[in-house]
């Protein structure tokens, strides 16, 4: 695939009182039905200023693009090539999440290192650096994914 026109994901990590943001992904959407994930889109402009407006669009939440730095070390998703992921890190932010956008997505929820490894996500691979997200020490390999 032409790198141009490989699609670019920007996604934004919010935790709070070490528990990490996810979403879940609503049953009908056309890619990574009914999983966990990380609030984001694919932006047409540059990822902190998409990122940005996403979060409020969706979570209703302001946030700086001063205030969102990449995520270092998060991988490429192995069953994706067709994908880039940029990360960013939102370390600030006002306002409290809500779903403003309930046919994207079906549940908000804040996550403890523990109840990520219980969670179908779209990128399994990625339990080990959400969990480092939160602050809270590795437990050891994730649990298979299929639960909710």
């Amino acid at each position: 695939m032409d790198e141009a026109a490989v699609p670019v994901v920007v996604a934004g990590l919010l935790v709070r009182a070490r528990r990490v943001l996810l979403v879940h992904r609503s049953p009908h959407r056309r890619w990574y039905p009914d999983v966990w994930d990380l609030p984001g889109l694919e932006p047409a402009e540059p990822p902190a200023a998409a990122l940005v407006r996403e979060l409020h669009a969706e979570l209703g939440v302001t946030v700086a693009a001063g205030d969102c730095d990449a995520v270092a070390g998060w991988p490429a998703i192995p069953d994706d090539p067709a994908l880039r992921l940029t990360v960013l890190h939102v370390r600030a932010w006002t306002g409290t999440p809500v779903n403003r956008c309930p046919e994207e997505h079906d549940e908000l929820r804040w996550c403890t290192a523990a109840q990520l490894r219980g969670l179908s996500t779209a990128d399994p691979s990625c339990v080990g650096l959400l969990t480092a997200g939160t602050g809270a020490p590795d437990e050891g390999p994730p649990r298979p994914a299929g639960t909710r």
